[in-house]
Formats: structure tokens, sequence, C-alpha cells
């Protein structure tokens, strides 16, 4: 098996720097275990050594050893923030201290089963402040196999403002053995708190190539070459994405109905008629995607509230567990909306890299095209298009996309963006 980092795609400086990181963490447990000796009077001793490096980050984000108690892994989507973090945690539980991918650690970290190793997806559209209470307590406890805690916070740009106050104290307060892994797509204050910035490392992540993601699809996925190429340049540099494409026919066609909504923008009639196509792609997309985990999650808490009983009290168990189902409907229905607005954005980003490629035929610019084969297609319309009117449109879809992360209606904004396609 390669090891933690080998599907971290196109980041050799960053894996560099995550790998002296983990090196320096497993020096570390080895001289907290020598202190302790064989009698194990580790207790304080042995964590208060264990902390030093997280002590070492009064000093700044750059200063002391090669490992800090707080990281933050930045980059465009499809760049591996997740998959970097991931990775990093199961080195720093790697028995061997290397990321070996081999061993016991690395195993049950990349599989979420971990006791020491806690992962924060948000279901929903923000992270509340008493989850992120909760989560840091249980992050200050002891390590139970004796490296680490660590918390990744996948979308750590979604902390409402208490949550990030309560993340903020826990940074600035490190427990001994504890480390915060943060997702976000950038170190804007909008992403992120400007003070949590300022107490984490940062690890910035580019976009693979396409190159680097087709070569991926090729030699680990089995992927036909033609198809690797093309569905690697699709995807724009996202390796899910890439994978989605090149295996699922229903992502194709999916992909392929959104960007031949450009060509059916004739009226104000079939711009709000297009509108309706890609929302209701988006719930359909998103439907699919989160209605078996909603079955799972409702037939294991009935199971658990005693549905099927037959025994005293099993109806009565059932009543009183409304409140229950009820807040597990509540946190499907916010992940769901979660979900749209996932698949919209990932709609609008084919479209957004449909008029970048009418633009660089427009512009004579010697790049490849993100949509090849829709490349006829894009040279007629920048025939018919200025290279201002297409600029346009593309800061047309840009400002949609920039709409919805800010919480303006999906449906209104969409619409917007139609009638501003169609006049150009």
């Amino acid at each position: 098996m390669p090891d933690v980092f080998a599907e971290l795609i196109g980041q050799p400086e960053a894996v560099e720097t995550l790998r002296r990181a983990a090196l320096a963490a497993a020096e570390t447990v080895r001289a907290a275990a020598e202190q302790a000796g064989p009698g194990g009077s580790a207790g304080r001793d042995a964590a208060d050594s264990a902390s030093e490096p997280t002590r070492a980050r009064s000093e700044g984000p750059g200063a002391g050893s090669a490992m800090t108690h707080a990281w933050i892994f930045t980059g465009p989507p499809g760049s591996g923030r997740e998959v970097a973090a991931r990775a990093f945690a199961a080195a720093l539980q790697c028995l061997r201290g290397t990321g070996c991918g081999e061993c016991a650690g690395c195993h049950t970290t990349l599989a979420g089963t971990h006791a020491d190793v806690r992962f924060v997806i948000p279901e929903g559209l923000s992270i509340g402040v008493s989850e992120m209470r909760e989560l840091v307590l249980r992050a200050a406890s002891t390590p139970s196999g004796g490296r680490w805690q660590v918390l990744v916070i996948a979308d750590a740009d979604r902390l409402t403002e208490a949550a990030g106050n309560a993340l903020l104290k826990a940074i600035e307060e490190p427990p001994p053995r504890t480390v915060f892994l943060l997702c976000t797509p950038s170190t804007h204050p909008d992403d992120i708190s400007v003070t949590i910035r300022s107490r984490c490392r940062v690890v910035a992540l580019v976009q693979p190539s396409p190159e680097a993601v087709a070569a991926v699809l090729r030699d680990q996925d089995g992927v036909a070459p033609d198809v690797a190429a093309w569905a690697a340049a699709a995807a724009q540099g996202d390796v899910e994405r890439a994978r989605r494409l090149a295996r699922d026919p229903e992502a194709r066609k999916r992909r392929e109905a959104v960007l031949a909504l450009p060509r059916r923008l004739t009226g104000v009639g079939a711009c709000f008629d297009a509108a309706s196509v890609l929302i209701e792609a988006a719930e359909a997309e998103a439907a699919a995607a989160v209605a078996e985990a909603d079955a799972a999650e409702r037939a294991a808490l009935e199971t658990a509230l005693g549905a099927g009983g037959t025994g005293r009290g099993a109806a009565g168990a059932i009543r009183g567990a409304a409140g229950q189902l009820k807040e597990l409907e509540r946190r499907q229905k916010s992940r769901a909306t979660r979900a749209q607005r996932d698949a919209l954005d990932r709609a609008l980003v084919d479209l957004a890299g449909f008029y970048r490629d009418v633009l660089t035929v427009a512009m004579r610019a010697p790049v490849a095209p993100v949509h090849s084969d829709l490349a006829a297609i894009a040279a007629a319309a920048a025939e018919r298009w200025t290279a201002e009117s297409t600029l346009r449109r593309l800061e047309a879809v840009l400002t949609c996309r920039t709409a919805i992360e800010t919480n303006v209606k999906p449906r209104i904004a969409v619409e917007a963006m139609m009638l501003a396609l169609w006049r150009g």
C-alpha cells in the first residue's frame, strides 16, 4: 500500500512540509516516552514534554519546531484540502512516524475509525457554537493511543462567529498532545478569522495540473488515456470530479445538460426556463447523493428507539421518540440544502469554464480548452460575441457563485445570471 500522502496530487512542497512535521511529532512522542521511563510516570511530565512544540507557537506560526499544534490547509476546490488534512492526521498517528500507510494508526485514521481523530464535516450551512464546544472538550482529553488527539475541521469557513471564538480559545491555550487541522478555501477574513489565522501554520495547496490528474486516472484507476485526459481537463483540477466524469454516465449527462444552457437563452422566458432546469438538476443530484444516507440514519435511529419491538412499552417508546426523529429530519434537511448548493456550484464552475473557452478563442490565447469536446461550439460563439461581452458573461457566472455563497436565494441568483448571459 502506498504511503498516506499518495492521494495528494501535484503538491510536492506541501507534502514535504507535512512529512517533516510528522517526523518532528514522532520524535516528540518518542522523547516523551523515554522521559516517562519504564515505570510509567508519564503523567504530567511526559505530557508537558510532548506539548513543547505547541508552546513554541507563542513565538509565531513559523517559529521553532517543524511541528506545531494548529494548521490551516487552503486551496481552490479540488486541490485536496481535506485529503491533505486526513493524510497528515494519519501520519501523526503512524506507529512508524512516517505515514507509512501500512500500520494500524494509518489504516484506522484513513478509514475514519481512529479513537483519537475526529473529523468535523458540516452537514448544514454552518458549524454552531454548541457543536464546537463539545468537540473542543473531547479533543482536550488524553490520547488513548499515546500519540495525539487530532481534530480535523472540513470547511472551517462555515464556523459561526461564536463557534470561531470557542475554537480560538482552544487554539490559544492548546491542551497537551492536541492538534487542530482546519480546511478553508483561503485565509481571507471572509473564510477564517484573522486571529485564528495568526495562530496557525498555513499549508497553501495549488490546483493540480490536468496532466497530473490524468496520470492518476490512468495509472491508479485504469481509465483509458483519452478519457482520462478529457475528464481531467473538464474537471478543472478536481480529482474526485474527474473520477466521476470518467466513470459515471449520469454525471456526464448532467454536465452536458448544463453546458447546453447557453444555447437555449433566446429570450426572457427561455432564461427563466433555463434557470429552472439548472436548479432542478442540482436538486435531483443532491437528492440522489443524500437519499441513501438519510434512509440509513433514520432506520438506525428507529431501531435504537425500539421500532419493531413487541414487548411492553415499545409503542410508548416510539411515541416518546418523536422529538429525536424531528431533530434528525431537521439535520437531514440542512444537509440536503448544503448538497444542493454544492451541486449547483459545480454546475456554475462548468459554465464558467465554457465562457472561459469562448474568451480564449476570441483572444487567440495559446491555452488548452477546459471543455475540449465543445471546442467547435466555443469557436462558433466566439465569432458571434465580442470579447467584452464574453467577459461580461463570465463575470455574471462568477457573480452568481458569490451571491449564493453570501446566502442569496439560489433561484433568484441563477435567474439574474441567466438574464445577464442572454443580454451579454
